[in-house]
């Protein structure tokens, strides 16, 4: 599959097609956008304050139905003030915001 012909997972569950599940990378799209949604929700940040992303995009993000890119998670870090940690190991995975020291 090339980006081109990229669609999302629950598009192509909609479609009827096949989809792959790996609970491993499902556990750490929802750890991402937990600690993103728990950083925001902290800072007291609207859904997309402060990120240059549409709420939309925010809302998937925090869903963990999207597969955000290095860009942006470094926009996010950024935009939450805080340090982005994503730690992966076989079987494991953890996503947590370090704020920056004020």
């Amino acid at each position: 599959m090339n980006h081109s012909t990229y669609r999302t997972r629950r598009a192509r569950q909609i479609a009827g097609e096949a989809v792959e599940y790996d609970h491993v990378d499902a556990r750490l799209a929802g750890d991402l956008g937990q600690a993103v949604y728990d950083r925001r929700i902290e800072l007291g940040l609207s859904q997309a304050e402060r990120a240059g992303m549409t709420q939309p995009q925010v809302s998937r993000m925090e869903g963990g139905d999207t597969v955000p890119t290095l860009p942006l998670l470094r926009r996010l870090a950024k935009a939450l003030d805080g340090s982005l940690n994503v730690a992966v190991d076989e079987g494991d995975s953890r996503v947590t915001f370090t704020p920056h020291a004020a």
